[in-house]
């Protein structure tokens, strides 16, 4: 059963990480609810935090809730932090959104 990525894994990513321009995060890297399966996600975090050229939007109900509890400054590392993971996936992938739509309609914005 693989937990958490490995070192080699953490290495690539935090070396791409460092010159990154913008980074989509959607899902925890291990099963960072356990801290010693969590040393991916948060070597991952502070690459990003690192970056201060970066656009990091990070979604998904359990990577809101690991990068809130690692940050320990309500995600002020991040650029966005959102608990919306499908939801925003889809909206990035071009899909329509219910909730959406129907701002856009209100605001006459279509």
């Amino acid at each position: 059963m693989a937990l958490d990525i490995g070192s080699q894994t953490i290495e690539k990513f935090t070396k791409i990480l460092a010159d990154a321009k913008m980074v989509i995060w959607n899902g925890p890297l291990g099963y960072a609810e356990i801290d010693n399966f969590a040393i991916g996600s948060a070597r991952v975090a502070l690459a990003i935090a690192q970056n201060k050229g970066v656009v990091s939007i990070v979604g998904g109900g359990d990577t809101a809730d690991f990068i809130l509890k690692w940050d320990g400054h309500d995600g002020a590392n991040f650029t966005h932090v959102s608990t919306g993971g499908g939801a925003s996936m889809a909206l990035m992938a071009g899909k329509k959104l219910p909730g959406i739509e129907s701002l856009l309609d209100a605001y006459g914005l279509r």
